[in-house]
């Protein structure tokens, strides 16, 4: 393995909070969700914040290494290409698959993936394509989630230690989420905080959520708990992390209670001396030998391609409950999908909960046009087939706000960008009554989240 870089306390810097992350004391480092950003044009926060020698480090959201197809390698090249704008000492991703293949669909959230013998092949090979791909060292990040999957082999302690010691990449520890997946699956955290192999650690997630009849929702919209602090000082006092990082992606609270947080997290970090892990404990690390082995077995894409498949259908386009799962469970995760969409993509075309009415008004009509129509090219594409969605149905009632979804979708759906005189000739319309209004689907190419 690499040397391993020392990053201290940070934040996640988001565009809401990008001020206020600026005039936090004694920040180390900063975190960027790496598709939310534009090499050629870096937020002007995130350049100060470079220049001031605060280190940021990409983390990527869609690369579904957990996924039975191979790393796309176009994701690569642009996390690679996000990674040298930043000058980041390394860039993370997560063990998930986001999509399938087969079929064609997009989760819109990242999933967890069974600890099988195929997947854990499948990630392997998947890991070493994408480290091969990076100008700078990868680190994977363990997932909450809300279902677990029948007949694993694998305990969560072992998949790591076995994904990290055949492919020598290092892991982002996300606290929280063990917390998550000891409420919703019952898994025992320090079981992992015990297993990680000496020297894998790159950094640690701390983040909020909340518990609804039973279940952990990891929102990163609350504050975080007092047992997700005590998971961190468990770590702690198991080995010095280099790095721990406050994660805040919704309902962003003032910058005193922001300042807050981090302190909490410093003070959970304050422990006693780490205990060391002995040679005897550590699982052997990864070779060039090892790293260079063990292909991936005949058909064990495949079949991991048709579980992840029936799994996604589940959950996005109202297929059957596989075998095995807990229905409810997937209900559940259904739901809470369905919202997260909604919610997005209210952020990425934010005119259309106004045009709509509000965010209520919006999210109702979302959440119906979501029914049986999955997601399948990102959420931008989502936005617009949701308004044309509406257009050809006659939607709004109000015709002043069918206008003017009119235009916003013509905007963006249309062969070409409408000319200053056409968007005038709108504003000129919009004075007057309209007697009939009609919509034609557009030509032009759609843009994926």
């Amino acid at each position: 393995m690499e040397d391993t870089v020392r990053l201290g306390v940070g934040v996640g810097w988001r565009p809401e909070i990008a001020e206020a992350v600026e005039r936090l004391p004694g920040l180390d480092w900063v975190e960027v969700v790496a598709e939310n950003v534009c090499p050629g044009h870096l937020p002007p926060s995130l350049l100060r914040l470079r220049e001031r020698g605060v280190t940021v480090v990409p983390h990527g959201v869609s690369l579904g290494l957990g996924g039975a197809q191979r790393p796309d390698p176009q994701k690569l090249a642009a996390l690679a290409e996000r990674a040298v704008a930043l000058g980041a000492p390394l860039v993370s991703e997560h063990i998930a698959f986001v999509r399938s293949s087969a079929p064609a669909l997009e989760a819109g959230h990242l999933l967890p993936v069974p600890r099988t013998r195929d997947a854990l092949e499948v990630l392997c090979e998947n890991v070493r394509i994408a480290q091969e791909a990076l100008p700078v060292p990868l680190a994977l990040e363990n997932i909450a989630a809300l279902l677990s999957w029948p007949g694993e082999e694998l305990t969560e302690a072992q998949f790591l230690a076995e994904l990290v010691g055949r492919t020598g990449v290092r892991l982002l520890i996300d606290v929280a989420n063990l917390h998550t997946n000891r409420v919703n699956r019952g898994e025992d955290p320090l079981a992992v905080l015990d297993a990680l192999p000496a020297g894998s650690l790159a950094y640690v997630h701390v983040a909020g959520g909340i518990e609804r009849d039973g279940v952990w929702h990891d929102t990163h919209a609350h504050p975080v708990p007092p047992q997700v602090l005590a998971l961190l000082s468990e770590l702690r006092g198991r080995t010095e992390p280099p790095g721990v990082l406050l994660e805040r992606d919704d309902d962003f609270p003032p910058e005193q209670e922001l300042g807050a947080e981090l302190e909490a997290v410093r003070a959970a970090l304050a422990v006693g001396p780490s205990v060391p892990f002995s040679a005897a404990d550590a699982p052997p690390a990864a070779s060039a030998a090892l790293v260079a082995c063990a292909a991936v077995p005949d058909g064990a894409r495949e079949r991991l391609e048709r579980r992840q498949g029936a799994l996604v259908a589940a959950l996005v386009a109202g297929g059957p409950v596989p075998v095995g799962f807990d229905g409810e469970r997937v209900r559940v995760q259904a739901r809470a999908l369905a919202a997260k969409r909604a919610s997005v993509v209210g952020k990425v075309a934010p005119e259309l909960p106004e045009i709509l009415g509000g965010p209520a008004a919006f999210r109702t009509a979302f959440l119906a046009y979501a029914q049986g129509r999955p997601m399948t090219a990102g959420y931008r594409r989502d936005a617009l087939d949701f308004a044309e969605h509406l257009l050809v149905q006659g939607l709004p009632e109000d015709p002043g706000a069918r206008r003017r979804l009119t235009a916003w979708w013509q905007d963006r759906a249309g062969a070409r960008p409408r000319s200053l005189g056409a968007r005038l000739l709108d504003r000129l319309r919009n004075l007057a009554p309209v007697r009939g209004e009609g919509v034609t689907r557009g030509t032009g190419e759609g843009v994926a989240a």
